[in-house]
């Protein structure tokens, strides 16, 4: 039988299960792309839970049954505010809202379990971010990936628009891609 996932909008309860969860998948799904001092400056500076877009109801998550309960194995979401990535540590978050006649809407906060990798939990929450920006007027997206995220984005359609080297603590810097697609 084909697992079987739901996506619902996160809550401020989940936040507990969505820290852990954004360590286990940095630390397990980006290790060949970043060193471990560039993941551990990461975890405490750029990633992390969001609670703006919790609190404006665009972060999802998508859960499976393990043992009869309800686990957490996927995050992303989407934002109308003008912040690029960067959880509620990151220093550079722009709290102002887009315009969806003018602005991109932000896809952001896509953290995967490693032991739930490659199933399509992330290609599902994508497509219900998408669809939600849709209906709140939006036909473009906009990201900062992961150089771990780039091949899902690229193959669903995003475009790199240029690399960007987000600083970090004592000098490091974390490489990204800011993608792009139009609807």
């Amino acid at each position: 039988m084909p697992e079987q996932f739901r996506i619902r909008v996160a809550t401020a309860g989940d936040i507990p299960a969505l820290r852990e969860l954004i360590d286990l998948s940095v630390r397990g799904l980006q290790s060949t792309d970043y060193t471990p001092e560039q993941i551990d400056s990461a975890l405490r500076t750029v990633f992390g839970v969001d609670s703006q877009l919790i609190s404006d109801g665009t972060h999802l998550v998508a859960e499976t049954t393990v043992h009869a309960s309800p686990v957490i194995v996927g995050c992303g979401g989407w934002s109308k505010r003008k912040t690029l990535y960067g959880g509620d540590r990151w220093k550079d978050r722009q709290n102002d809202f887009l315009d969806p006649h003018h602005d991109a809407a932000k896809i952001r906060s896509f953290f995967i379990h490693p032991d739930w990798a490659r199933r399509g939990v992330g290609s599902m929450i994508l497509d219900a971010c998408e669809a939600a920006a849709r209906a709140a007027g939006f036909t473009r997206f906009e990201m900062g990936a992961t150089l771990t995220g780039v091949k899902l984005f690229r193959e669903r359609g995003y475009a790199a628009l240029e690399r960007i080297d987000l600083p970090l603590e004592h000098g490091l810097f974390l490489p990204v891609v800011r993608m792009s697609k139009q609807v």
